[in-house]
């Protein structure tokens, strides 16, 4: 009840929960080449599929910001590259991302920065798969910080080499990648050597 005596009408939460972001290296992200929609809606959220075997919507990366550049005229947007130790992301913000668009006009490189975005998979008209990342945020670091990623991402990426087989998007990274899982424990214990030059 509330206070007037009249049954109390629960509130409806009217926000949506976002995915989580994952955390996946460069290296690995540069091989994806499946995506899909979770829906025949609209709205439906955009998936890609890692080859490690798990789909996500939105990621978390940290690196060095290399190179920034500004295009177009009336639609404004940046270019990015954001190095971590297994290669490049190549990352964007334009003005349907004006925060993202403003954080990343400010940042000058080289700087260690952390990025929150959306993968999105291109196909040219020669047929190349190119993936980029649309930027939800994109903040100044320190080192700490990127070495702690380079932690928790090599944790994250072997969590999803050793879940036991089973599940769609599983079987599914199989068939479409037949990837090595020892091409990627090589990948993350190399990252992880650089931490201790």
């Amino acid at each position: 009840m509330n206070g007037n005596g009249k049954p109390a009408v629960p509130r409806r939460d009217l926000s949506f929960e976002r995915e989580p972001a994952r955390r996946v290296f460069a290296a690995e992200l540069r091989e994806t080449r499946v995506h899909f929609k979770d829906g025949e809606d609209e709205k439906s959220p955009t998936y890609v599929l890692l080859p490690s075997g798990e789909r996500c919507n939105r990621i978390f990366i940290v690196g060095t910001l290399t190179e920034k550049k500004k295009q177009g005229e009336q639609n404004l947007f940046y270019r990015a590259r954001v190095v971590d130790p297994t290669g490049t992301f190549f990352i964007m913000a334009g003005s349907y991302q004006p925060e993202a668009m403003q954080q990343m006009a400010r940042i000058e490189p080289p700087a260690f920065v952390a990025v929150v975005g959306k993968p999105t998979v291109y196909e040219t008209p020669d047929g190349a798969v190119l993936i980029s990342v649309r930027c939800e945020s994109i903040t100044v670091v320190d080192k700490d910080v990127r070495d702690c990623w380079i932690l928790d991402a090599a944790a994250a990426t072997l969590d999803r080499l050793d879940l036991p087989d089973g599940g769609a998007d599983r079987e599914r990274a199989k068939k479409e990648y037949s990837t090595d899982p020892a091409l990627y424990r090589k990948m993350v214990y190399d990252a992880l050597a650089q931490l201790r030059i």
